[in-house]
């Protein structure tokens, strides 16, 4: 006989909660093999394709293309040891008890294991006054066969082999509380008197009743509407102001949006930050890019930047660390590793060169044309996300001149760069056609104050503006 497990959706690490399903990559009636990749989500991280640790045949499917499911929710249900597993395995030359409905998978994503799933608990719903339940469901335990109600955390399935059957209870006996218990029902039997209550925007909790075991009758409804109308009358009415117009297109906050209106909302709460800014004359940066390019490989003004930065940091230690709230500490760290902001289709994503500081400018430039890839075709992993201790912003790619970054959580600054535009500018006491970029730094107040943010973005156009400042660290 088939035995039906459950799979719930993982924990795909890094501390998310839900995932939004993409794509479907099987059907109900399929024959899943062990870690064949059943569906594919989409995180505040990244896409990724989930493996199911069974083999044997999809019974049901929970969750249409485009719902968010959080960890833990049920995925599907698949039938372990069914006869049409057997045959597909007896069809594709592999022993009857081989392979898919023979056991759970060896490799497992974060916060799951092979084992079969344990059993489900189901919360006990309070049956209404006078009424009861209506399916075993309310009293039997459920069972791996027998799938639980939807709920938010819990969807129904999108399809179902079979459905159970519908199997009358005895009714149960519900005891009347007093009207005025804050967290029990409310002892209210007519359904008009529901209605009247409702009507009048009344609290029946809040209204003691007169009958038989404190039960609420119409009177008790219509004398507490009156008593509430004479006070009303009593306070003197002030204009109702116009409600705000809510109407228009509502676009959900999920997803890689969510992600960093959260990031940045709590940035703005937590962090005290300060920005200061500074034109450099990028003249000679992009003299001494032309000549690398012709040289070698080529590498980008980013990478460049990046480079600078690096060189900055091991100068400014205090720029590359994290503040620890709680324990009224500021934790310098050891490594550099330089998030850059990258604008994609899902929307911006800042993906992590690590150990940034080992690298030389070409080695950063390789990195970031690898993440950068991978961002615009949807493929990187929550790792290469995370862990970021300074951030690089180049927004000039979008024709500005100028911002005020916000500071990627839980790092203490982030280098805003403008677009290098020519502008004239005073070179060697003569006015001159020169590459001007606008830098901007946004840092932690409670890192440093602002001469140790001012010597960071000094030194850093110091080495826009003359690149052989470099020449005393490399």
């Amino acid at each position: 006989m088939a035995q039906v497990l459950e799979f719930k959706l993982p924990d795909l690490g890094e501390g998310l909660t839900e995932a939004e399903v993409v794509r479907w990559l099987v059907e109900v009636g399929d024959v899943v093999a062990v870690d064949q990749p059943v569906v594919e989500v989409e995180t505040a991280k990244a896409m990724v394709e989930v493996p199911c640790p069974y083999g044997g045949v999809v019974t049901a499917r929970f969750g249409e293309e485009g719902t968010e499911l959080p960890v833990g929710a049920p995925l599907l249900t698949v039938a372990v040891g069914s006869p049409e597993a057997t045959e597909r395995r007896g069809a594709s030359g592999g022993p009857p008890g081989d392979g898919a409905g023979s056991e759970a998978s060896g490799n497992v994503l974060v916060g799951y294991g092979t084992g079969a799933p344990a059993a489900r608990r189901r919360r006990v719903r309070p049956a209404p006054v006078g009424q009861a339940p209506t399916t075993a469901a309310h009293l039997a335990p459920a069972t791996a066969a027998d799938p639980a109600p939807a709920t938010a955390a819990h969807p129904a399935p999108v399809t179902a082999a079979r459905s159970a059957p519908v199997r009358a209870s005895a009714p149960t006996s519900v005891p009347v509380l007093g009207a005025v218990d804050p967290q029990g029902p409310v002892a209210v039997i007519s359904p008009l008197v529901r209605k009247l209550a409702r009507q009048h925007g009344l609290d029946l909790r809040q209204v003691a009743g007169s009958g038989r075991d404190g039960l609420i009758l119409r009177t008790d409804v219509e004398s507490a509407i009156r008593a509430a109308e004479e006070d009303a009358a009593a306070v003197p009415s002030t204009p109702a102001r116009p409600e705000p117009d809510t109407s228009g297109e509502r676009i959900p906050l999920r997803g890689v949006r969510g992600a960093v209106a959260e990031k940045l909302s709590r940035s703005r709460r937590e962090i005290p930050d300060a920005t200061c800014w500074v034109d450099a004359d990028a003249t000679e940066l992009m003299a001494a890019r032309a000549a690398m390019n012709a040289a070698g490989p080529k590498v980008s003004v980013l990478a460049l930047l990046a480079r600078i930065c690096t060189a900055a940091l091991a100068r400014f230690p205090e720029l590359n660390s994290t503040v620890d709230a709680e324990a009224r500490e500021i934790v310098r760290l050891t490594g550099v590793h330089l998030g850059f902001a990258a604008q994609t289709e899902r929307g911006l994503v800042v993906p992590v060169v690590r150990d940034a500081h080992t690298r030389n400018a070409e080695s950063i430039g390789a990195e970031i044309a690898r993440l950068t890839e991978a961002a615009r075709d949807g493929k990187l992993t929550p790792a290469q996300l995370t862990g970021g201790t300074f951030t690089l912003n180049n927004y000039g790619v979008f024709g500005v001149d100028g911002s005020t970054p916000i500071i990627n959580h839980p790092e203490a600054a982030m280098l805003g760069v403008g677009r290098i535009v020519p502008k004239p500018w005073v070179h060697e006491g003569e006015l001159a056609v020169r590459q001007v970029v606008q830098l901007s730094l946004t840092f932690d107040h409670r890192v440093c104050d602002g001469g140790t943010a001012g010597g960071f973005l000094r030194y850093v156009a110091d080495c826009v503006e003359q690149p052989a400042v470099l020449l005393r660290t490399l």
